[in-house]
């Protein structure tokens, strides 16, 4: 196992494909790097998150592949370099045609050099929510128009948009927006009990 010592030295002198080889050589694990330099280790999801997760990742697929609406949908082992050195993986994201194709393509292959429209972070117990809402921060700081914050212990969903407006929507019995970001798509809160 890794110790976290060893974690803190190797931070300073990472390349970014070091970082890459480094995530590939560990795939057990979720691995993100801050802003920086400090890499993050997070244990696989459980069966309950990985459901969570793949029913919000499905929803946006399918509105993807319906709708036509110029983009593609990343799941949570989809890694983005920020613009201020992250690399963050979202639990799930919605980025345009137009923002992939300005990355250089030869970051497609590893962590994109992008920054999606949308995205979501599931908040299960084991994650702490200050780091969470910290990240989704970030997240529209980088340039992310729309994230939602699904606290699933708390029963409750922060919706953040790009003017920095923070909304606070309470209970599962109800359907969350993409609003003008993902015009047409609706995802019931329902899925997330």
């Amino acid at each position: 196992m890794l110790k976290e010592e060893v974690l803190e030295s190797l931070t300073q002198f990472m390349t970014e494909e070091e970082f890459f080889r480094f995530c590939r050589e560990n795939d057990q694990l979720r691995i993100e790097r801050d802003k920086n330099g400090n890499i993050l280790l997070m244990p696989p999801s459980g069966f309950e998150t990985g459901r969570r997760n793949s029913k919000l990742t499905a929803e946006l697929v399918f509105w993807n592949e319906k709708t036509n609406p110029g983009g593609e949908v990343g799941d949570s082992s989809t890694g983005y370099t920020l613009p201020n050195g992250a690399v963050r993986s979202p639990d799930a994201s919605w980025i345009s045609h137009k923002r992939l194709t300005a990355a250089p393509p030869e970051s497609r292959e590893r962590f994109i050099h992008a920054v999606p429209e949308f995205i979501a972070e599931i908040r299960s117990k084991s994650d702490r929510p200050k780091t969470l809402r910290e990240k989704m921060q970030e997240y529209i700081e980088c340039g992310v128009l729309l994230g939602w914050y699904i606290d699933v212990p708390g029963r409750l969903v922060e919706i953040y948009r790009a003017n920095g407006e923070v909304e606070t929507k309470e209970g599962f019995d109800q359907v969350l927006s993409g609003e003008t970001v993902l015009s047409g798509f609706v995802f019931d809160l329902k899925w997330m009990k």
